[in-house]
């Protein structure tokens, strides 16, 4: 007999990731919290900021799937099994909607749609003269799966892009930058900056002022990754100060994000509520139900966590 699948999160829903995990595992007890029934039966847990100590509670738990990407919630609990592997989602899917959030912000600043929706409210009609892509280098912060797939997007409309990343990256038409040596001039050549890293001890606060003042004057900042990547004062400032001349802003350090913080004074900020991508239940359960046959047959799992590089 084989285990059941514990399901915990409160912002998913359960019967849409139930139909297509059991269409792509069938047979698969698939137990929502909180009628998770006999705790011993749960070989997989599938969770999304689950309470801290809630995974000890399962004896026989062998995997949990991290709904998502960014790891660095999950992590934060000392009380996780340690011998337990953290599987991470890579989703095509969930890739392809992260593409689509900064290519919508790339092509919104280069094709000059906030001055034109000013213009229109000010019942102007005023010509720009539309550039060539060619003429607006994008920076990306973090090639990983996610930051790979948004540089072929922005490479396939004619932008030029650089990528800088902790280790030696190589992605094809990109420019690779690496390590703290390379990092102002990667800087140097971001009219758009795109932040795409996981949130880190190391990357925590990574976007400060001589971060920003290293970025040409007039650069703007594209953030999907994680709020901690931000020095926020920083970039208020840098924003005042007209170095930076805009932002998008899907993600913060606090969510949500509070009813007085200064971001929302600021015009040249765009703010959403963290929603450039979710998780895809039809796409995501495929790669789930291979990791769990893999482990049923004893076979080296998928996108598992490194749990000292919190990602």
């Amino acid at each position: 007999m084989t285990g059941a699948m514990l399901f915990y999160s409160k912002f998913d829903t359960a019967e849409d990731w139930r139909e297509h995990l059991q269409r792509a595992l069938p047979g698969l007890d698939f137990r929502a919290h909180p009628n998770v029934g006999n705790r011993a039966d749960i070989e997989t847990a599938m969770v999304w900021k689950a309470p801290p100590g809630e995974m000890r509670k399962y004896p026989n738990l062998k995997l949990i799937v991290n709904i998502g990407a960014g790891v660095d919630y999950i992590l934060k609990d000392d009380t996780l099994p340690p011998d337990v592997p953290i599987m991470r989602l890579v989703d095509p899917e969930q890739s392809r909607m992260m593409a689509q959030y900064v290519l919508h912000a790339v092509l919104r600043w280069h094709r000059e749609f906030p001055a034109l929706e000013k213009q229109r409210r000010e019942r102007r009609w005023k010509y720009i003269h539309p550039r060539e892509t060619a003429t607006l280098p994008i920076g990306i912060m973090g090639l990983g799966h996610i930051g790979t797939h948004v540089a072929q997007e922005l490479l396939r409309q004619g932008f030029p892009v650089s990528g800088w990343s902790r280790t030696p990256k190589a992605v094809e038409g990109v420019t690779a930058f690496h390590g703290p040596d390379q990092l102002k001039a990667f800087l140097a050549r971001s009219q758009i900056l795109v932040l795409i890293m996981p949130f880190t001890p190391a990357t925590d606060g990574i976007v400060d002022r001589d971060v920003l003042h290293a970025l040409p004057r007039g650069a703007k900042i594209i953030n999907i990754g994680r709020g901690q990547l931000v020095n926020e004062a920083a970039l208020a400032a840098a924003i005042r100060e007209g170095h930076i001349s805009g932002a998008m802003l899907d993600v913060f350090r606090t969510e949500p994000l509070p009813a007085d913080h200064p971001f929302w004074d600021i015009e040249e900020i765009e703010i959403t509520p963290h929603l450039a991508s979710i998780a895809i239940p039809s796409s995501s359960s495929l790669q789930i139900a291979d990791n769990i046959r893999r482990l049923r047959a004893g076979q080296p799992l998928l996108n598992i966590v490194d749990r000292t590089r919190g990602y």
